[in-house]
């Protein structure tokens, strides 16, 4: 067997944390989809539903911006939401170039319905951290996240 290649300790640390982010990463978001796929939504889907749930009718820009989809995947997870019924749009009385997204009253009923089972489900997720480590989870995860590397 071939030995391991380093190329330094302080590289080799830094691709040890990027593989142990990822894994982890990858764990959460499996655990975190159990509830999501329960309800047969896509993670997509759920985002603008939930998005929609707690801030109100937004454009698709706005629903970006608060979700972690791209542009050309967002316009066929509304039209898929629309074609289920869980969110209408409407164009925007401010600018008719412009579309608003609502969810519709099943929308609204399936996250009220789905939603304190997610919660409870990302809480067995972190119920292994304490609360001081889940704080210091989040100011790492901002500090790493907002690096200019």
């Amino acid at each position: 067997m071939k030995d391991k290649k380093s190329y330094g300790a302080d590289n080799d640390l830094n691709l040890k944390a990027l593989v142990t982010l990822s894994r982890c990463f990858q764990s959460v978001r499996r655990r975190e989809m159990r509830t999501i796929k329960q309800v047969g939504l896509t993670a997509a889907q759920f985002g603008v539903l939930e998005i929609l749930y707690h801030k109100g009718n937004l454009r698709i820009g706005e629903i970006l911006e608060g979700t972690l989809s791209t542009g050309g995947n967002m316009t066929v997870v509304i039209e898929n939401l629309e074609k289920t019924g869980f969110v209408v749009r409407y164009p925007d009385p401010q600018d008719g170039r412009a579309s608003l997204i609502r969810i519709t009253e099943k929308g609204f009923k399936l996250v009220e319905t789905m939603f304190p089972g997610h919660v409870a489900n990302i809480g067995g997720i972190f119920s292994v951290l304490s609360t001081e480590e889940k704080q210091q989870l989040v100011e790492l995860l901002k500090k790493l996240g907002s690096s200019n590397g």
